[in-house]
């Protein structure tokens, strides 16, 4: 469901059953309460006046039907139309599959807020996000710069990922807690019917680096591997992707379940270095750097 038809459908429900609408019906005042532009307002605010449920004032105000005009109040239970994706995982979604172009694009916040059909603050808010996960830089008087994936890039984060995960094994193995490791293992369980998207359990992970009460590795996962966490999201719609990644993982856990510590230490290795083979065998610039002019920006 679009924005705007949410927006009709969910003041067309207020209207029949006579539930709170802002003091004034105004295109600002319902841009306000739906947290969008006025674009997707306006659009439901004149399929309503042609459903009869809204009409304009003398003043240009809006203002809500007689019952005899429209179709009254109704004596079943209110139900209100089902809320849109949420804006900033669609956005988001939208960022990572551009940022696979390998290209630095740039985007505007009102051109942004026009597209998605929100508020100049909503977008504005999701942009900022989006740069704390990594995915967006601020440019000074250019907006917002979209960071383009690089294998290189890639390549550099999964060799330091690698050597700060085994260290976080090795610093968590008196603490591990077998009910923790069963239930990650449970939660990895390969697929036995065809399904869309597979459930990939990453929960391993975060689980080592925390139990290893080191803070300076937890630090670096939290701020440098927000933007890959969104690309790893992406690359576990792969089946064959997802699947191997949920053997790997009960590799591990079997591994560390079983106290074999240099198994495990080798199957998390293993794990790492080679579960992105779709990000991998992508034809994009892998090399290529943001131009000179744009940088120190």
């Amino acid at each position: 469901m679009s924005i705007t038809d949410y927006i009709r459908n969910d003041l067309a429900v207020r209207l029949r059953s006579g539930q709170e609408l802002p003091a004034q019906l105004t295109l600002d005042s319902l841009a306000e309460m739906y947290n969008v532009s006025f674009t997707p307002v306006r659009a439901a605010v004149a399929g309503l006046i042609d459903d009869g449920l809204l009409q304009k004032g003398p003043n240009r105000r809006l203002v809500a039907c007689p019952p005899s005009q429209s179709t009254g109040k109704s004596s079943e239970p209110v139900k209100h139309p089902e809320m849109p994706a949420d804006p900033f995982e669609v956005i988001a979604e939208d960022l990572v599959m551009l940022s696979l172009d390998g290209k630095p694009v740039y985007l505007r916040e009102e051109v942004t807020a026009e597209k998605y059909e929100l508020s100049r603050s909503a977008i504005r808010n999701i942009l900022h996000r989006l740069a704390g996960e990594g995915i967006l830089d601020h440019i000074p008087r250019r907006g917002w710069r979209l960071r383009p994936f690089r294998k290189d890039d890639l390549r550099a984060f999964v060799e330091v990922r690698e050597a700060l995960e085994l260290k976080a094994l090795d610093l968590a193995q008196s603490r591990l807690v077998k009910q923790d490791l069963q239930s990650i293992l449970e939660k990895n369980v390969p697929p036995t019917g065809k399904k869309s998207i597979l459930p990939v359990d990453e929960s391993l992970h975060e689980y080592l680096v925390t139990t290893s009460g080191n803070a300076y590795i937890k630090d670096f996962f939290e701020r440098q591997g927000r933007y890959f966490r969104m690309l790893f999201r992406w690359e576990d719609r792969d089946e064959s992707a997802a699947i191997e990644a949920i053997h790997q993982h009960r590799e591990v856990v079997t591994a560390l379940l079983n106290q074999d510590w240099p198994q495990a230490r080798k199957a998390l290795s293993h794990h790492i270095l080679t579960n992105h083979p779709v990000l991998m065998t992508m034809s994009t610039p892998a090399g290529a750097s943001i131009p000179a002019s744009d940088k120190a920006k």
